[in-house]
């Protein structure tokens, strides 16, 4: 008995303490830089502006049957590129129904782990340069893409993507950020 009334004063000793308290949730913080918009003039038959804070710029002459070129704009702190790819429009615009039905193709591809794919079409008078946008939700390779062009003599295709398995979750603030620069990219397109 008098082992049983020490075990218990040593219980109850041990036992009192702070009470337990669940540690709360911790979601992960993303810095990312203001945009500092710059032009960009090259031998490219276009102008537009990228964002000059955390993205590099490459392009290269593609050889084709068509004026082509490649253009790649790296976010390396955001481990993405966009893809940019221009062809030029031949003379008698056959070729500007192959490169629409392209464009508007890729981004049905990405149905099969997408969730959804949201259309937002774009027009420019002014510039003449028209296009259309697609926003790509789920675990799909690309999370934006776009096209535009003026039907007459360019045309020009872009994708965004990360050098990363697509885990939806995790790289959506860093998708939205670059959908703005995208979209940036879109609206500020003037034809030589």
């Amino acid at each position: 008995m008098k082992y049983f009334i020490y075990l218990l004063l040593v219980f109850f000793f041990v036992s009192c303490g702070k009470n337990y308290v669940p540690k709360p949730k911790g979601y992960l913080r993303l810095d990312y830089p203001n945009p500092n918009y710059e032009k960009v003039e090259s031998e490219l038959p276009f102008y537009f502006e990228i964002n000059k804070s955390g993205s590099e710029l490459e392009s290269k002459k593609i050889v084709s049957s068509t004026e082509s070129y490649g253009i790649n704009i790296k976010y390396p702190l955001l481990k993405g590129t966009i893809f940019l790819t221009y062809k030029s429009i031949n003379a008698n615009r056959d070729n500007l129904l192959a490169f629409l039905k392209d464009a508007q193709n890729l981004p049905q591809k990405h149905m099969i782990k997408a969730d959804a794919v949201l259309e937002e079409g774009y027009e420019n008078t002014v510039s003449r340069v028209y296009g259309m946008f697609y926003e790509v939700d789920g675990n799909a390779a690309s999370q934006a893409q776009f096209y535009v062009t003026d039907s007459v003599n360019h045309f020009l295709t872009g994708s965004l993507y990360f050098y990363a398995k697509p885990n939806y979750d995790s790289i959506l603030p860093a998708a939205n950020y670059l959908q703005k620069d995208i979209k940036h990219i879109m609206e500020t397109i003037t034809w030589k």
